[in-house]
């Protein structure tokens, strides 16, 4: 009997440290103390509160536990594969199974929609497919006086909280909205890099992610303002790209809903934007780059990692380990950087390093403020590190800044300086 009683209570005592959560004290269970009111349900069991400063403040320690301290197994620093061939194979398998779409491959089948001379360069609209199922709008760029087909480009545009507008966050259009000229301002030090890298000699492309744009969500009630955007005042598409910001949730729970991940739609959408470049007889295949920041930086995170026909890349302001980013750094984030199923094998840096053995080159900011200095920091020597594991350490750049989160002209001239060295030199 004695036996029984003492079995019972360690059962207690390990379904309440479980409860109250890890490092906690099961004083209840300890001491023997199992009074309870006589009305009403058992006291709360006892725990040790203190302030933790993290976005899910008291189940922070759940998350971190669960998260553990095991490296990734699929990284090519795990020394499980052979070749870095071996490594690129096994990680883009579990990066689009994580992405959970991949719809049949179809041909771009692109419409010309319009067609503007610039002066130096033409700006072409366009429409193309992506999958079965849906055609986008994008924006190609072409210089003028071309002798043969020429680099070009995936310009990928950043999130900055503005869903009312994508493609047209990295194209200076001479006369813009309002709220992009602010726009540009903030995010691209005033010089939005589509027209930039144009005029540079590139051949530049650029997209709507889904939910941005072209893409984005209009609810029933707002119908009447109309879907042309030149149209709406500052306060109206103000309005409007807030009601889109609070549908971010919506999406992303409906996606998987529909047997999908937003991020896997963002990226397919991306690589099947390089399908249609390819076509395009001013384009040199074999010399293809991409760069974003922000949401943008994500982007040409895994569109470098995923395709094979990238042959330079640039990634800014979206570069850490996931781990530092449990503690305070999850809401500052939108949720299209989630992949569900990726991270107990993969960190991001291992993501983008299946890039290797080609160019690559980080930019960050010290006081960027979505990601902890230490993750920015451990990132960068990771991709060093499998870099030179791979025997070219050389090809990849990781280049800090001072200032907070953004793409400046400073930053963009060594971006493009470096596009200018792999892809034209």
């Amino acid at each position: 009997m004695t036996k029984r009683r003492d079995f019972l209570k360690s059962l207690g005592a390990g379904s309440m440290a479980l409860a109250m959560g890890p490092g906690q004290p099961a004083r209840a269970a300890e001491t023997g103390d199992i009074t309870t009111p006589a009305d009403g349900p058992p006291l709360d069991m006892p725990r040790e509160l203190q302030p933790l400063r993290a976005n899910m403040g008291s189940l922070y320690p759940y998350l971190k536990q669960i998260a553990g301290q095991e490296d990734y197994p699929d990284s090519f620093l795990s020394d499980r594969f052979p070749t870095l061939e071996a490594f690129k194979k096994n990680g883009r398998e579990r990066v689009q199974a994580a992405f959970s779409y991949q719809p049949p491959r179809v041909a771009p089948e692109a419409e010309v929609l319009h067609r503007q001379d610039c002066g130096d360069f033409i700006r072409e609209k366009i429409l193309f497919s992506t999958s079965p199922d849906f055609r986008i709008a994008g924006y190609v760029h072409i210089p003028k006086n071309l002798k043969g087909p020429a680099p070009a480009i995936v310009d990928l545009h950043s999130h900055g909280g503005m869903f009312l507008f994508g493609k047209e966050k990295v194209i200076d259009f001479g006369q813009n909205h309002p709220v992009m000229t602010r726009y540009h301002e903030k995010n691209y030090g005033g010089r939005p890099t589509t027209t930039a890298l144009v005029r540079r000699g590139y051949v530049v492309i650029t997209i709507d992610a889904l939910m941005f744009g072209e893409r984005r969500l209009m609810l029933d009630e707002d119908l009447h303002y109309g879907w042309e955007r030149s149209k709406y005042s500052v306060e109206v598409a103000t309005a409007l790209n807030q009601k889109c910001r609070g549908k971010e949730s919506t999406l992303a729970k409906s996606m998987v809903y529909a047997g999908a991940a937003w991020p896997g739609v963002i990226t397919w959408d991306d690589r099947r934007t390089v399908d249609y470049l390819v076509t395009r007889p001013e384009v040199d295949p074999q010399r293809i780059g991409c760069v974003g920041v922000s949401l943008g930086g994500w982007r040409t995170l895994f569109l470098a990692g995923m395709e094979e026909r990238i042959s330079a890349a640039c990634l800014v302001g979206f570069m850490s380990t996931v781990r530092p980013m449990l503690h305070r750094h999850i809401d500052t984030h939108s949720w299209a950087h989630f992949v569900p199923g990726l991270h107990p094998y993969l960190d991001l840096p291992d993501v983008v390093s299946m890039m290797a053995p080609k160019p690559l080159m980080v930019q960050q900011c010290r006081q960027d403020g979505l990601f902890t200095p230490e993750g920015m920091q451990d990132s960068v020597d990771k991709i060093a590190a499998v870099y030179e594991k791979a025997g070219v350490k050389e090809q990849f750049h990781g280049n800090f800044y001072d200032g907070g989160h953004r793409f400046d002209v400073p930053m963009q001239e060594d971006a493009f300086d470096f596009f200018d060295q792999q892809l034209r030199g």
